[in-house]
């Protein structure tokens, strides 16, 4: 994978407000490539502990990632609500970085 697409993912990442959620497409196309939000979840791969990971489902709020129960604790200490692997309210809740940077 690529260093700069990774960066500019996790520099995205980062900037989505505790309690809102996006989705790998959303920032697939926030760096310049539309089609590739499939690259974005292998970004995923490896980040640091306190990294937002938390904070991006896929495009309609159901949480993929492996780590199912640690994503939904942490989402549930920002106020975001999971039941099953969905994200209750996520159309409301979502942060779209083409618009909100």
């Amino acid at each position: 994978m690529d260093e700069i697409f990774r960066n500019q993912v996790f520099e995205i990442i980062r900037m989505i407000p505790a309690g809102r959620v996006t989705s790998y497409g959303a920032i697939a196309k926030a760096v310049g490539y539309p089609n590739h939000s499939r690259h974005v979840g292998n970004a995923l791969r490896n980040y640091e502990e306190d990294f937002p990971a938390h904070r991006v489902c896929n495009s309609c709020g159901q949480i993929t990632a492996s780590c199912l129960d640690q994503f939904t604790r942490k989402l549930a200490a920002e106020g975001v609500e999971v039941k099953g692997h969905r994200i209750v309210n996520f159309k409301d809740i979502f942060w779209n970085p083409l618009e909100e940077i």
